[in-house]
């Protein structure tokens, strides 16, 4: 019987305060409008994105989860360098391929030459 009194009087308190600040707290008007947090761009303008810059990026929640606005910045720009240096190192691959052919087709080959055969 004394547990079932505890229960009625916390939850005549727990009542009490909820009312108490429902009422109490309309005088002041509504809550202001919180500034959106916005990212703090980790990211180096003035070198390439690296892994650790990666893995250390955090994106600031917003009520439903990250801020789209914020996550779609740090892809685009990531994507933007990525396709970057896949152009350089295709850039890079071919002047390879060139180079080495063109190693190749200036060396002799001793088969190529009747007198190199003696």
């Amino acid at each position: 019987m004394v547990m079932f009194l505890f229960l009625v009087v916390a939850l005549a308190v727990v009542v009490a305060a909820v009312t108490l600040a429902v009422v109490g707290g309309g005088g002041s008007g509504p809550l202001p409008e919180a500034a959106p947090e916005r990212l703090w761009d980790p990211l180096p303008p003035d070198r390439p994105v690296d892994r650790a810059d990666v893995e250390s990026m955090r994106f600031p929640l917003a009520p439903r989860g990250y801020r789209m606005a914020d996550v779609d910045d740090a892809l685009g720009r990531l994507a933007a360098e990525l396709a970057e240096r896949d152009a350089r190192i295709a850039d890079l691959e071919s002047a390879l391929a060139g180079a080495r052919a063109a190693a190749a087709h200036a060396r002799p080959d001793k088969h190529d030459h009747p007198e190199d055969q003696r």
